[in-house]
């Protein structure tokens, strides 16, 4: 089988643990997923199967949104609640002012990495190192904040709408809303509701997957480009790697059909009119 899902993944589970899921639902190992979600998260998981995990690179570079809650006056060594909480600081801030601070940070910013994350430093990732006890130097990374909605939830609790770039640790960001606060903050809930096109309304749970193992074609996600399809000799081409003469406009990207309506691959245009390979996903033959 080959295709993409998309999980609503729950609370308390990973998202390496969400593809083992998979593997043994669409019964093979080839599984992979874009974007990963820390176990506490909620939401959308775009999950890729059999040749379908040649698209997730695609995917990883993918614009994000989220609902995320936090709590004023408490900061722990993770950003979030499951941590330990290393500070308390009394909260004198009102609802404008925290509103005020959540949309100073829409826009080009810098971020830094938090420690207990999945980057890797000399090949170590860094929430090994954290679980030691150790901090190192991480360097701060551009992102983008293209909006921040925030609202008042109770008791010193906030929850904020936040669409960003590819990259951005929403946990971090809430961490720095409340040292610019002076009060600190910890996010206490975190769901994922658009990854690129995928979006939570089309999300399954595992548990609907399992009943009923559907897949949405890999094309899917690249609907946005222009279609075209080749004849039996310009699918030879494909198949050898080879360009495939035509029209195609110089720089252009488009998804390749053959004649039986077999998704081929994705190709740029050149300066000849060729389509030449991007990334191919017809079943290798053999």
């Amino acid at each position: 089988m080959n295709g993409i899902v998309i999980i609503d993944k729950p609370a308390g589970i990973t998202s390496h643990g969400v593809v083992s899921r998979m593997r043994k639902i669409f019964g093979t190992r080839r599984v992979g997923h874009s974007g990963t979600l820390d176990p506490m998260a909620t939401g959308v998981l775009p999950v890729f199967v059999g040749r379908a995990t040649r698209a997730c690179e695609f995917a990883l570079c993918d614009e994000k949104a989220y609902i995320a809650r936090f709590r004023l006056g408490v900061v722990t060594d993770t950003q979030d609640i499951t941590g330990t909480v290393i500070e308390e600081r009394p909260v004198s801030v009102s609802q404008e002012q925290v509103f005020d601070v959540c949309r100073s940070f829409c826009g080009e910013i810098l971020q830094t990495p938090p420690m207990y994350s999945a980057l890797k430093v000399d090949g170590v990732a860094l929430y090994k190192l954290a679980r030691e006890g150790k901090t190192v130097e991480r360097e701060a990374r551009k992102i983008i904040i293209h909006s921040i909605n925030p609202s008042y939830v109770g008791d010193d609790e906030y929850e904020i709408e936040v669409s960003c770039s590819k990259g951005t640790y929403i946990r971090t960001l809430i961490y720095d809303i409340g040292e610019k606060l002076g009060c600190g903050a910890s996010m206490t809930a975190l769901r994922r509701t658009k990854s690129g096109i995928f979006t939570i309304d089309r999300a399954k749970t595992i548990e609907e997957t399992e009943a009923e193992p559907t897949l949405l074609p890999v094309d899917f996600m690249f609907s946005e480009y222009s279609s075209v399809t080749i004849d039996a000799k310009g699918e030879k081409k494909c198949r050898n790697g080879a360009p495939v003469p035509g029209n195609a406009e110089d720089g252009v990207i488009y998804r390749v059909y053959s004649e039986n309506g077999e998704f081929l691959m994705l190709a740029r245009g050149d300066k000849s009119g060729a389509l030449v390979t991007v990334k191919s996903f017809f079943e290798v033959q053999g």
